[in-house]
């Protein structure tokens, strides 16, 4: 299909376990030709190839079929809508089944298609020799492996479309490839088409994550925290050109508008200069974003430079076992009863590992929630007659973990007055997943399509080489700083927002106005930032975070390398995604000269 017209895409998931209401609430709001849904994460994959291990007919997001699909068939076949979804996880074809089932049920005329290839677990012994493409680590055993997938693409999907399937499931492909499949198949983009790939995959970016587009975590949360609950999903209407813009539905809650999509915009990338997709390597940092109405933002300004020879592949690996539990403190000299608490559990579970002849516990985590033990030196109210402790261990073995989940019961009633728990379940030892990434030359992975149950050819002719990428651009230059200057919080300066790569992070910060990058730039060094989050960074790097600009929205996006534990599961922090930490950081004051804080009327305090 090859077309002129423009075409409408609603983001309907942004993870597994996403709200039931997105389905009917984008169908109702009319005028749709996809709806989009992204299911997977690393730590999902894994999940759900346990769930497949127990039951080959599981591994996949069953919430898909039965929530998001089966109450609303009727009216996407009725509106003709197309639906393309990496709901297949690791049994994308027992996930086509059960959806066919339902459609068969409803006696309805809608063919589904499936995207395989990205599963390739069973190829483990081929990479025993491959080193993780970040830390530089060994393969683990094969024997510990859960997951092993590619992350593929969209032009899959838009063949997929071509041949007339009307429902779209894959596996692993990058979580923009569902959005940027449907603009390939209605515009007919071809493989160089660099930059209409790369504005369809930031389409995609800022459809993946649901309501994050639309309100969700956004920084001036006040202003729409009223309707937060009844927040439109987000759509893109994208033109053949790639340009694109963002809304919502009518009369639903939230907000669209330059701030939240580019705080989406911002959202886990690294250099916005070289955003490596498998279709095309994006440049962000020249997008433009403007407020064209009431929840309607134009996106323009993405460029693309070739694309990889290679594509990601990850694999999830169990590394021994963890548990741990929150307990509430409260009374006169709180934090330091909670202390007192947790190393006495901790002494006394090692104790009993050692008589259990086990070995010692390999990491433990203590954090005091309610002193600001997050915000590490830049601590500023650190008293409270009322805190959470969290405590958490990671052992080899289940047995070592659950000893410790025994002494911390049993110590409970030996330690310091107040202690308090909400009662219910015990928690216990789970799984430690760990991610291992490494690069497969895409030859090396054989895709194919099924529609209904026929095969059909995928012929993938690759895009041309992306040569030299350009240089990470500096920010402006920082006019001296006069001594009538005042303090302002970062907050009121620029929007913020923090995700997860493995055990990387990013900040991105985009000033509110151009006239204040210049010293939120001279403010936050990768220096600065380093020693901000000193307390999270691994110790010894050499270069622990990167800074790069996007001078097209004024911002800055800071990577933190190896500063989340381990990440996800597999560390054994209270934020082990790195969520929180924009937040932390606009709490900084930034140096202004007084007569620009005079100028855009910015409270003073003297």
């Amino acid at each position: 299909m090859t077309g002129d017209a423009q075409i409408r895409i609603g983001g309907a998931s942004g993870y597994w376990g996403d709200a039931a209401l997105a389905t009917p609430q984008l169908l109702a709001s009319g005028n749709l030709d996809y709806i989009v849904y992204d299911y997977l994460a690393e730590v999902t994959m894994s999940i759900m190839a346990r769930a497949r291990a127990a039951d080959d007919s599981k591994g996949y997001a069953t919430d898909f079929v039965t929530a998001a699909m089966g109450p609303n068939l009727a009216a996407i076949a009725e509106q003709g809508v197309k639906v393309l979804a990496n709901a297949g996880g690791v049994n994308p074809r027992a996930c086509a089944e059960a959806l066919r089932a339902l459609i068969a049920e409803q006696d309805l005329n809608l063919r589904v298609a499936v995207v395989l290839g990205d599963d390739i677990a069973e190829r483990a012994a081929e990479f025993t020799s491959a080193k993780e493409m970040f830390s530089g680590e060994a393969f683990p055993d094969p024997s510990r492996i859960a997951s092993i997938n590619a992350y593929l693409g969209a032009f899959p999907i838009a063949a997929a479309l071509d041949a007339g399937a009307d429902i779209v499931i894959t596996g692993r492909c990058v979580d923009s490839a569902v959005t940027l499949g449907a603009a390939i198949h209605a515009f007919g983009w071809q493989r160089r088409d660099y930059d209409k790939l790369a504005q369809g995959s930031l389409a995609g970016h800022i459809l993946e994550c649901g309501t994050q587009a639309t309100g969700g975590n956004f920084t001036d949360w006040e202003s729409i925290v009223d309707s937060l609950g009844s927040a439109g999903y987000p759509i893109a209407t994208l033109s053949p050109d790639g340009s694109f813009t963002v809304s919502k539905p009518d009369n639903t809650g939230g907000l669209v508008s330059v701030g939240t999509v580019g705080e989406q915009m911002l959202y886990e990338i690294g250099d916005p200069g070289a955003y490596v997709l498998p279709d095309v390597i994006c440049d962000f940092s020249r997008v433009e974003l403007s407020q064209l109405g009431p929840d309607l933002v134009a996106v323009s300004g993405a460029r693309g430079h070739g694309a990889p020879g290679d594509y990601k592949v990850s694999a999830t690996w169990t590394d021994g076992f963890r548990a741990g539990q929150i307990w509430t403190m409260i009374g006169r000299d709180a934090p330091k009863k909670a202390r007192h608490l947790a190393e006495s559990i901790f002494a006394r579970t090692e104790e009993m590992l050692a008589r259990a002849g086990l070995e010692p516990l390999q990491e433990t985590s203590v954090e005091i929630l309610g002193v600001e033990s997050h915000f590490g030196a830049a601590v500023r109210y650190f008293r409270s007659r009322e805190v959470d402790v969290k405590l958490a261990v990671k052992h080899p073995s289940p047995r070592g973990v659950g000893i410790f989940l025994k002494e911390m019961v049993g110590l409970a009633l030996t330690a310091p007055p107040g202690l308090a728990s909400f009662a219910g379940a015990r928690p216990k030892p789970t799984p430690v997943v760990r991610l291992f990434s490494l690069l497969i030359p895409k030859d090396q992975v054989e895709i194919v399509l099924e529609l209904d149950g026929e095969v059909l050819p995928v012929h993938l002719e690759e895009g041309g080489s992306p040569g030299d990428l350009p240089a990470p651009m500096a920010p402006p230059p920082v006019p001296e700083l006069s001594r009538d200057s005042v303090a302002v919080p970062l907050e009121l300066l620029a929007f913020g927002r923090s995700g997860d790569k493995g055990d990387k992070a990013n900040i991105g910060i985009m000033a509110r106005h151009p006239d204040y990058l210049p010293w939120i730039a001279a403010a936050l060094t990768p220096e600065k930032l380093a020693s901000y989050f000193a307390h999270f960074l691994k110790p010894g790097q050499s270069r622990p975070v990167d800074r790069f600009y996007l001078p097209g929205t004024q911002a800055l996006n800071f990577l933190l390398h190896d500063v989340l534990g381990g990440g996800g599961v597999a560390s054994l922090r209270a934020d082990p995604q790195g969520k929180a930490y924009a937040q932390l950081l606009l709490t900084e004051r930034i140096d202004l000269p007084r007569s620009l804080a005079l100028q855009h009327q910015l409270p003073i305090s003297e």
